[in-house]
């Protein structure tokens, strides 16, 4: 057997395994607000948003690079899209319309 081809070949896929994972991104709600106005993210990523506030949130984006409604989230709640197709979306909170979050997906 050849070592040093098997050597070769598995610290290629060793490299490649590394520059593929995916970032997890956490934004939270709190004081009727989300924590930062806009992000930028790579495709395959995934934000997590959390509620910190003591009231409840409906968080949605309906249109653009992502499609999503997480229904009631309420004290405490998360929830978590993925990512994937580039572009821009506007998350909003359908409960309070002055929340917006934009995000860009590279």
């Amino acid at each position: 057997m050849n070592y040093s081809k098997l050597i070769c070949a598995t610290s290629a896929l060793l490299l490649l395994a590394g520059t593929s994972s995916a970032a997890e991104i956490t934004v939270a709600q709190k004081d009727k607000k989300f924590t930062e106005s806009k992000i930028t993210v790579k495709v395959g990523d995934q934000i997590t948003f959390l509620n910190e506030d003591d009231t409840t949130h409906n968080l949605y984006s309906k249109k653009g690079a992502s499609v999503f409604d997480s229904s009631v989230m309420e004290p405490g709640a998360k929830y978590a899209i993925k990512v994937d197709k580039a572009g821009k979306f506007t998350a909003r909170c359908a409960i309070h319309p002055k929340m917006k979050l934009r995000v860009t997906v590279e």
